[in-house]
């Protein structure tokens, strides 16, 4: 069950990544050309993060770590990193898109996140 909504989310987050303009902001604004900003992108030092990006791929590699971690944890690492930096290059080729450095590090900082909470609640849970 889990892993058939895995799958159904996945298909729809591909279909709103992927789209040429803005599915959310048709919906929210009528407007494909703009963009939702749910915070401010996150600056460290010289790098700039997209937040938007850090929390979708957060969100989805969650959900998928939790799925897939424990039967397929190479398999799930390398696909999630892989679609977090394909999926952005794809917006070099999608009209309306555009490849951004700043959404590619926030892709790739979600994936991240997800994997260190998933790791530490795992540890935590061996402990006790």
């Amino acid at each position: 069950m889990f892993k058939l909504l895995f799958y159904l989310i996945n298909t729809i987050f591909a279909i709103f990544y992927l789209y040429p303009g803005s599915i959310l902001g048709f919906i929210l604004y009528k407007n494909f050309n703009k963009q939702p900003q749910l915070t401010d992108d996150f600056n460290f030092f010289l790098f700039s993060f997209s937040s938007n990006h850090v929390y979708a791929f957060l969100a989805l590699s969650l959900f998928g770590f939790l799925v897939f971690l424990k039967e397929k944890k190479k398999s799930i690492l390398i696909y999630f990193f892989s679609i977090s930096f394909l999926y952005e290059l794809f917006h070099i080729i999608i009209p309306n898109r555009s490849f951004q450095i700043s959404d590619l590090y926030g892709n790739v900082l979600g994936v991240l996140i997800s994997l260190i909470l998933f790791l530490c609640f795992y540890y935590v849970k061996k402990k006790v």
